[in-house]
Order: C-alpha cells, then sequence, then structure tokens
C-alpha cells in the first residue's frame, strides 16, 4: 500500500438505533435509510483515489455483511464505549493489523459523497499532522485526519469542530467539497443531500419513503 494513500475509519451504530431523528419521517424503513447512507458513503469513499481501505468499526451483521460486499475491511467495536472509543480502536487497529500510516475518519452518513470532492480533502489534510473538515452546519465534524504516526484524538458528537479546533487539529476550508461536508441527522439534512444527488441506494429508499407516506423529498 502506498504511504501516501489513507484509511479511512467508518464508524456505523447498530441499525436498529441508528439515526433516530428520522425516525418520525421515516418510519419502518429507518434501519434501511441508515444501511443505505453507509453503503453509499462507503461506495463513494472507495473509488476515491486517495484511499487505500476503508475499515468500518461497527456490531451489526447485517451491516457488517453489506459493507464488506462492497469492499470494506471489518472490525467489531470492542470498546463498547461509543463513538470516539470506537474511532481510537478502529485507527489503532489501522495500524497494528494493516500497517497504515495516514489514517482519517469519516462519518457513515455522507450519501451525496463524491469520490473527487473526498479527494481534495484528503489531498489537504496530508499537508497536516491532524486536520479536520467541518460539517454543513458548521457546528459539527465529518472527517478527522491524521498523519503516519500521529494519534487521531477524535472529539466527535456535539460541537466537534471547537473541540477539534481546541486540541490543535487543522481546519480545512476547502469551498468546493459539499458533499463531504452534507452528514444527515434530520430530515431537512437528507433533503439538502438529495438535492445534492445522493448514491443509488440512499435515493432508492427516499423515493421508498414518499411512496409510503413519508416526507424526504
Amino acid at each position: 500500500m502506498s504511504p501516501l494513500r489513507w484509511t479511512l475509519v467508518v464508524p456505523l451504530k447498530p441499525l436498529a438505533r441508528a439515526k433516530s431523528r428520522l425516525a418520525d419521517a421515516t418510519g419502518a424503513l429507518r434501519p434501511e435509510l441508515a444501511m443505505a447512507f453507509a453503503q453509499d458513503t462507503v461506495a463513494a469513499a472507495l473509488a476515491c483515489p486517495s484511499v487505500a481501505r476503508v475499515l468500518v468499526v461497527s456490531d451489526d451483521a447485517v451491516a457488517g455483511a453489506a459493507l464488506a460486499l462492497l469492499g470494506a475491511e471489518l472490525l467489531p467495536d470492542l470498546p463498547g464505549a461509543g463513538l470516539n472509543a470506537a474511532l481510537a480502536h478502529g485507527a489503532e487497529a489501522a495500524r497494528r493489523h494493516f500497517g497504515a500510516g495516514r489514517v482519517a475518519a469519516l462519518s457513515a452518513d455522507l450519501p451525496a459523497l463524491r469520490p473527487e470532492e473526498l479527494d481534495r480533502v484528503l489531498r489537504a489534510a496530508a499537508g497536516q499532522r491532524r486536520a479536520f473538515l467541518a460539517d454543513a452546519q458548521g457546528v459539527g465534524t465529518t472527517l478527522l485526519a491524521a498523519a503516519a504516526g500521529v494519534p487521531l484524538q477524535p472529539g466527535f458528537e456535539g460541537g466537534s469542530r471547537l473541540r477539534h479546533a481546541r486540541s490543535g487539529a487543522h481546519e480545512l476550508t476547502l469551498p468546493d467539497v459539499p458533499s463531504v461536508r452534507r452528514d444527515v441527522d434530520t430530515l431537512d439534512d437528507l433533503r439538502e443531500a438529495l438535492a445534492l444527488g445522493t448514491g443509488p441506494r440512499t435515493a432508492a429508499l427516499a423515493a421508498l419513503v414518499g411512496r409510503s407516506g413519508g416526507t424526504p423529498g
């Protein structure tokens, strides 16, 4: 593996608990939609020239099997202590078991992700010891990157943009990477992702939600 390429660590909650804020709008299709987000995210990431592998940290057997079919590597969430512990565990495993140098945490809910936009972000991050990209709201974080030998130090959830900045990570301010910033937690987020153009699995599920009486569009 080229030392100039990245290993991405993607955390995924068990589908039964994922995307709870979309429950009212999507009903029984919520777990399937969460799965579609992850599949479209991982597929786009694997198509990015700067990505060597995607390591999914999850204890969900159904999700793991589906993402493995796309080419992702799987890692059980052995800490079982939340998002940041899972990411730290994934980054450590990537280096210990796969010889990864550059490691980046990537949100699993970026259904509009474009490989070429992710490539621009990772190329910009390559010049920093640690770097992060804020989400579309400018409050959270969708990507946190660490150079070879540098601890990832994830501080996701809540106001993670400020947390990562205070930890010394460099904020990436690229103007032309909306798909890497557009994570989906709410119905409005989903509408914005659909407007950008999501991957095929999310698009199909969103249409199905609309036909079943939901309001994604």
